[in-house]
């Protein structure tokens, strides 16, 4: 199973930012901390389904799960 770590922060305009370590590059903002990290497993999910997809992805990507930091 492959666990993915989100990391949230709050920027100085207010706006929340969610991270998810393991996949660079995925990030996502929200009004809130629940809206930034909503987004954002959206988003790794997206990015897994395309390399599955593609062939691009190992066996441990079948079976995933989140973790908040």
């Amino acid at each position: 199973m492959m666990t993915f770590s989100i990391e949230i922060e709050q920027e100085e305009d207010g706006r929340w930012i969610a991270e998810v370590a393991e996949l660079p590059g995925v990030l996502a903002y929200g009004s809130t901390q629940e809206d930034a990290k909503a987004k954002v497993q959206a988003l790794a999910l997206c990015v897994v389904a395309d390399r599955l997809e593609h062939g691009e992805a190992g066996p441990e990507l079948m079976s995933i799960s989140f973790n908040a930091a």
